[in-house]
C-alpha cells in the first residue's frame, strides 16, 4: 500500500525557527491583554503642530498594515523642495517598562518568513492604534528636509504633530502612474507624487555623486498560500520604491544630525569599511577595473554603475557578491563630542534607524531620544543602557536575518526537490570554514557545495550539481558539475 506524501508544514517549521533563533514567537498574555486598553494617544494638549491638512500619502507592500510612515513635499520659490516625512508616534502608546515594551524589546524586530509574519508589536497595535493608517488622526514625528536643485539637504528639523494619511497608495500603483502621463490618480494626488519622485531622484543623485553604492537587483519573497509554497515573488524596482528609499535616508540622516547638534545621546546604525575589500578588488579585476588599495565608496561605485549600464542582465550577481563582501549593518551610541564611521553603503557620516518604530525596537528607543531632546527632559536610557540595547538590536537583527534565510532555503528546497540531479549556473555567496555556499541563477535558491568546492572565492560563477534537499533543515546539497 503506497502512502500519500505528508504535507509540508511551513507555518509550524517557521515557529520552530523563530525559537530556535531565541524569538518568542507568541505574545504572552499579560501583553495581549495589556494591549487591550490601548487606545490611540490624544491628539490634543501638548501633540504638537496640526498637520492634518496637507496632502499625506503612505507608500508601502499591497498587503501591509502596519504603515510607520507618510510623506508630503512642495516646492519653495527658490527651487527647492521642502519634504515632510511623518513617522508613528509609537512611544505615545507603548510606554517604557510596560509588559508591551518589554517584549518588543526582547524580540527587537519583526521577522517575514514569506508565510507568517512575527510581528514586534501585537497587531491591535502595529496595524491599527500606532498605523498611520487611511483617514484617522494620528500623533507623530515630524523630520523636515529641504533638498536643493543639487540634491544638498539645506537644513533638517524633528518636531512633533498630528497627521492625517490621505492615500494609502502601493509601490506597483504609484509606480503605474508616475510612468505614464494616462494614470487614473487624482490630479493632486499624482502632482504631489511627481513632486515627491522630483526630490527623490535630487536626493539619489546627490548621493551618488558622494560614493552611494549602485546596488540593487531582485528580491525573491517565498509565496506562501494555505501553508504551501507556491513559488517566489520577485521585488524589483521602481520609482515609488526610490522615493521611499531617498526620503527613509533623508530622514534618518536628518535624525541623526538633529540629536548631534542638540548634544544628545544617539543610536547610530554604520556599515564599517569593509574588511574584505581585496575580495572585491578581486572581482573588479577581471572585468577591467582596478580600484583603490585603500577602502573607497566613489571608485566602487563607478565601478558598479559602470557594469549596471554595460551588462544588467548580471549585475544582480556582481551585487550581490560585492554586499556579502561590504558584510552587515550594526548600532553604535554616539554621545556628544563622539565620532564614529559611516554607514560605507549610503555615503553618509550621520545615519541612524527611525522610520519604523513598528517593526524595529532601536527606532522606538529612537523616539524616546528624540522627544526627550524635544521637550529638553531627561535623556531615558544611560550611555551603558543604550550600549546593551545597541548590542542587543544588532544580534537580533541577525537572528531574524537567519530566520527569514532558512525560511526561503525551506521554501526552494520545496521547490527543487523534483529537480534533484539536474546542473544550474550559480555563483558562489560564502566561503569560509563554515563551508562554501552558493545561490543558483536560475532559481531563487542558496545551496553548500559539499563537493569540489576547494578553491572557490566569493563573487566567483561555478556550474553545479542539485545532489539533493531536505526542506525540514532547510538542506540544499550540491557538488561541482564537470
Amino acid at each position: 500500500m503506497t502512502l500519500p506524501p505528508v504535507k509540508f508544514d511551513f507555518q509550524r517549521a517557521a515557529r520552530a525557527e523563530m525559537a530556535r533563533e531565541g524569538f518568542q514567537p507568541d505574545f504572552p498574555p499579560r501583553v495581549l491583554d495589556e494591549v487591550q486598553s490601548f487606545a490611540a494617544a490624544p491628539t490634543q494638549n501638548g501633540a504638537g503642530r496640526d498637520l492634518r491638512g496637507i496632502l499625506w500619502s503612505s507608500i508601502d507592500n499591497t498587503e501591509s498594515r502596519d504603515l510607520d510612515q507618510v510623506e508630503w513635499a512642495e516646492r519653495l520659490p527658490d527651487g527647492t523642495i521642502r519634504v515632510l516625512v511623518g513617522i508613528a508616534d509609537v512611544d505615545a502608546v507603548v510606554g517604557r517598562a510596560s509588559a508591551t515594551d518589554v517584549q518588543a524589546r526582547a524580540n527587537a524586530t519583526s521577522v517575514y518568513t514569506g508565510g507568517p509574519v512575527f510581528p514586534m508589536l501585537p497587531e491591535r497595535l502595529s496595524t491599527d492604534v500606532t498605523s498611520l493608517g487611511p483617514d484617522v488622526d494620528r500623533r507623530a514625528l515630524v523630520m523636515q528636509v529641504v533638498v536643493g536643485q543639487d540634491g544638498a539637504v539645506a537644513c533638517a528639523d524633528v518636531q512633533t504633530a498630528v497627521v492625517r494619511n490621505q492615500a494609502r497608495l502601493n509601490y506597483d500603483q504609484v509606480a503605474a502612474w508616475l510612468q505614464t502621463s494616462a494614470a487614473s490618480a487624482p490630479p493632486a494626488l499624482r502632482e504631489q507624487l511627481l513632486l515627491q519622485e522630483e526630490a527623490s531622484r535630487r536626493l539619489k543623485a546627490f548621493r551618488k555623486e558622494h560614493g552611494a553604492l549602485t546596488l540593487g537587483g531582485v528580491e525573491n519573497i517565498p509565496i506562501v498560500v494555505n501553508n504551501t509554497v507556491e513559488g517566489f515573488a520577485a521585488e524589483t524596482e521602481n520609482p515609488a520604491r526610490d522615493i521611499i528609499e531617498s526620503f527613509m535616508i533623508a530622514a534618518n540622516v536628518a535624525m541623526a544630525r538633529f540629536l548631534r547638534a542638540r548634544n544628545s545621546l544617539c543610536l547610530r546604525r554604520v556599515v564599517r569599511t569593509p574588511k574584505r575589500w581585496d575580495r572585491i578588488q578581486a572581482l573588479a579585476a577581471p572585468l577591467g577595473a582596478k580600484l583603490p588599495d585603500a577602502p573607497d565608496p566613489k571608485a566602487l561605485d563607478e565601478f558598479l554603475a559602470r557594469r549596471k549600464q554595460t551588462d544588467p542582465d548580471h549585475f544582480p550577481e556582481l551585487s550581490l557578491a560585492v554586499l556579502k563582501s561590504l558584510g552587515p549593518g550594526e548600532y553604535v551610541v554616539e554621545h556628544p563630542g563622539a565620532e564614529h564611521e559611516g554607514h560605507f553603503g549610503l555615503a553618509v557620516n550621520d545615519y541612524t534607524h527611525s522610520t519604523a518604530p513598528n517593526r524595529r525596537y532601536a527606532d522606538l528607543v529612537m523616539q524616546r531620544l528624540l522627544k526627550a531632546s524635544l521637550q529638553q527632559g531627561s535623556v531615558p536610557y544611560t550611555e551603558s543602557e543604550l550600549s546593551e540595547l545597541a548590542a542587543h538590536c544588532t544580534e537580533r537583527e541577525a537572528a531574524a536575518r537567519h530566520v527569514e534565510r532558512f525560511m526561503k532555503k525551506v521554501a526552494a528546497a520545496l521547490m527543487l526537490a523534483p529537480q534533484v540531479g539536474r546542473s544550474f549556473d550559480a555563483l558562489v555567496t560564502g566561503a569560509s570554514t563554515k563551508g562554501t555556499f552558493a545561490r543558483l541563477l536560475s532559481v531563487p535558491a542558496e545551496g553548500r557545495i559539499l563537493r569540489g568546492e576547494r578553491g572557490l572565492d566569493v563573487g566567483e560563477r561555478v556550474r553545479v550539481r542539485l545532489a539533493g534537499v531536505d526542506a525540514a533543515r532547510g538542506f540544499i546539497d550540491l557538488e561541482a558539475a564537470p
